[in-house]
């Protein structure tokens, strides 16, 4: 990611900087790391080479790059990096219903897939309170299959933004994702793009946009979490799919 150096009067320097990894993960890049520096000890070449391009993947697993997000009434970001699989209009879960949650009636669902090679931090799409965290723990599906959203490991986050409007957004352990980890609990306050949680090692994120707001994504198309704009009122859903 590009940071800002301090700027001579009338200038601005941007300098790229490797983007840092989340305290998350970094257990994991020490093990692995560990494990490479013992190999290479050992003058095992055959397994410290590829030992180490899987410490570089881990590390890349859990980068925690800088993201500016778009400021403006109504605005709905992406909650995370991926692939956009699935738009259309669902019933909501159960965890998502009733007055604590998104009401009963269906909402647009837009689904993105997070492959191995994504970011796996995930943000909240707009500022406001969580209202509520409902954690479901559950099986171990494909996340880009369907019925992932209502048998796989999940947890559903609603947040509320200060003029009353309500977005939720699940969560879902996938494959090879074995742990959603939480950053946030009802009652806290969060900025939009602010990062509230991550699901370790390929997964998926549903997020359900309100009433009247049509989506601004495609199928087919990249996300990035808080930057890519999901919704934004008043304007029309695009057609097509990415290509």
């Amino acid at each position: 990611m590009a940071s800002l150096e301090k700027p001579a009067v009338g200038t601005t320097t941007v300098k790229w900087r490797w983007p840092s990894v989340h305290p998350e993960g970094r257990k994991y890049v020490l093990i692995a790391a560990a494990i490479t520096a013992f190999f290479a000890f050992m003058a095992w070449e055959t397994l410290a080479w590829p030992m180490a391009l899987v410490t570089l993947w881990v590390a890349a697993f859990f980068r925690d790059p800088i993201r500016t997000t778009p400021q403006g009434e109504g605005l709905i970001v992406a909650p995370a990096d991926g692939l956009v699989t699935m738009i259309e209009r669902v019933d909501l879960p159960p965890e998502l219903r009733g007055p604590n949650g998104l009401g009963d009636q269906p909402l647009v669902r837009v689904s993105i897939f997070m492959s191995v090679f994504d970011v796996h931090i995930n943000r909240t799409p707009i500022a406001g309170t969580i209202r509520q965290v409902v954690y479901i723990s559950g099986k171990f599906l494909n996340a880009d299959l369907d019925k992932a959203s209502d048998e796989n490991e999940r947890q559903h986050v609603v947040v509320e933004s200060l003029d009353g409007q309500r977005v939720g957004f699940t969560q879902i352990a996938g494959l090879v994702a074995r742990r959603i980890v939480g950053f946030v609990k009802s009652g806290d306050f969060v900025a939009a793009g602010q990062r509230v949680g991550l699901i370790r090692f390929g997964s998926r994120v549903d997020v359900f946009l309100p009433e009247g707001i049509a989506p601004q994504v495609v199928l087919g198309q990249r996300s990035v979490a808080g930057e890519t704009v999901l919704g934004r009122p008043g304007l029309p859903a695009p057609s097509g799919i990415a290509q």
